[in-house]
């Protein structure tokens, strides 16, 4: 299938560009975007766009090209007391809603108290674990009450703001707003056909000043061979392909090849109740047989860095770069037979009868995911371990993560909190969607995450990360692989573009694209 794509990708370059129903693309003014995931929502309030860049709404802070933040619905950075436990923000007077309704602090307040409230199924709520209460001191001030000094708050505040009006008295997890929002942003939505594609219209009244690029039509195309085949047929402006798809573009005239740094890493979440790899010595000898160094060459066309935790190098007042895995088999042969999971006659290994086997699951659609998939099963496979690569769904990965081990993605280049709280704290074990998802227990871990979101002392923070990195590859409950370099396609007709280093979510919101609504068209 890839040897197919790659030579409809030579030869259907000069087609002209058109639209998804077929149509010739129409001025610069639009833009259609081909983009790997679909949002479940477009509500800020149950997770939609947590870190800004969200088209349609705003949050009280905003980041720049080097990820400082800046003020946005805040007419100033949000400011914290000397012990932490008070943050207070003043909004800008001159801000409305897409509607003409004005912001409010109640808007502020409406939208924090419903990510808090228990009754509303938010993705986000354990991002504001530490805030006690949301309250609006004057039309213009909000006041956050927090339990202990969170440190990394400030990177919170850049969630979308929503209008109370609309959704007082409403169930947030089934209103009509999900799919039909009223923002601050940039953009509105025009029309969202699940499933196929969301179209936004320009905000002509936005109080930043209204884009340049009239009309964006986002195609949702999950599979990465489908959406090649489709940017190579001139159905989009742009698209995020894997490295080696994308440089099939490299020199050709009137398209950009892009590659954005990222903190968005791939790992295998190694399951810690699985008998086989619930010894940590096991889960750091498959770590040590994975050459990263390799795969990213061979996989990724060198687009990548090596990942040993969540915790990327962008990451950098908090990275150990001395907390990683050196390939090495020979060391993680050692430890398997260390263990007790020696080789027979047959090279496969067992003990007492019971064989060494990790099925390996990734989601069917994504063609960079199973090539990294399969390049570590192979390099865990000639440890004399059976690691069968199986594709399903991330459904199927939830369902079984107690038995296999499943290709995962996530990261982000703010803080380290956001990065590995809910992914190694033993609290959030057994708990449902997408924590801790290898049922990972560690109580230095634990420890030293607690540690870290709790004091204001930077050197203190860095102290407690570089604790938690070592406690860590001491005991992995994953194998980190790599974090990504991500590369785009995109026809050379803007200006504006800014490179940011992006976190795990590049669709519509982060991406070459985070910052569309300053793109101006070539002259």
């Amino acid at each position: 299938m890839r040897r197919t794509v790659l030579a409809l990708l030579t030869v259907a370059l000069v087609a002209a560009c058109t639209s998804p129903d077929g149509s010739t693309t129409g001025p610069a003014t639009s833009i259609v975007i081909g983009a790997g995931s679909e949002p479940e929502n477009l509500n800020p309030v149950l997770g939609y766009a947590p870190d800004g860049a969200a088209k349609i709404f705003d949050g009280l802070v905003t980041r720049d090209a080097s990820l400082a933040l800046r003020p946005a619905l805040a007419a100033s950075l949000p400011t914290a007391s000397a012990d932490g436990l008070t943050w207070t923000a003043k909004l800008r007077s001159d801000i409305t809603f897409s509607d003409g309704t004005p912001l409010s602090a109640s808007d502020v307040v409406f939208t924090y108290k419903s990510v808090l409230d228990k009754k509303v199924n938010s993705t986000i709520a354990t991002r504001f674990d530490a805030v006690t209460d949301v309250v609006a001191l004057d039309q213009h001030t909000v006041e956050f009450k927090l339990s202990y000094p969170y440190a990394p708050f400030g990177q919170q505040l850049t969630l979308g703001i929503v209008p109370a009006a609309r959704l007082s008295g409403a169930d947030i997890n089934t209103a009509p707003f999900n799919t039909a929002p009223i923002g601050t942003g940039p953009y509105t939505v025009a029309e969202w056909r699940k499933g196929d594609r969301l179209v936004l219209r320009a905000n002509e009244k936005y109080w930043a000043g209204a884009p340049a690029i009239k009309t964006v039509t986002v195609v949702f195309v999950p599979d990465d061979n489908a959406r090649a085949t489709r940017m190579a047929a001139g159905e989009f402006d742009g698209t995020v392909l894997p490295p080696k798809l994308a440089r099939t573009y490299t020199d050709r005239s009137g398209y950009r090849v892009i590659q954005n740094p990222s903190a968005d890493y791939r790992g295998i979440g190694i399951p810690s109740e699985l008998p086989f790899t619930s010894d940590p010595r096991v889960r750091r000898a498959l770590n040590l047989a994975i050459n990263r160094q390799a795969m990213i060459d061979a996989v990724l066309a060198g687009s990548g860095t090596p990942a040993s935790s969540p915790i990327s190098p962008h990451l950098s007042s908090w990275y150990d770069a001395s907390s990683t895995f050196s390939f090495s088999a020979d060391e993680a042969s050692r430890l398997l037979d260390e263990a007790g999971w020696r080789k027979g006659a047959d090279g496969k290994r067992s003990r007492d009868g019971v064989a060494a086997r990790l099925p390996i699951l990734y989601p069917a659609p994504d063609v960079l995911r199973k090539e990294l998939a399969l390049a570590a099963a192979s390099d865990i496979a000639k440890l004399g371990v059976d690691a069968p690569v199986e594709a399903t769904t991330f459904d199927v990965m939830l369902q079984r993560q107690r038995e296999a081990a499943s290709v995962w993605g996530g990261g982000d280049p703010y803080d380290p909190d956001t990065a590995a709280y809910t992914l190694l704290h033993s609290r959030y074990a057994g708990q449902s969607g997408y924590v801790n998802m290898t049922l990972y227990r560690n109580s230095t871990v634990d420890a030293s995450l607690d540690a870290a979101r709790r004091t204001l002392d930077p050197a203190a923070r860095k102290q407690a990360y570089f604790d938690f990195q070592k406690a860590y590859v001491a005991d992995p409950g994953w194998a980190f692989l790599v974090f990504l370099d991500h590369t785009y396609v995109l026809r050379d007709r803007w200006d504006g573009l800014e490179k940011q280093v992006e976190p795990h979510d590049h669709g519509l919101v982060h991406a070459v694209w985070w910052n569309l609504e300053r793109w101006t068209p070539k002259s």
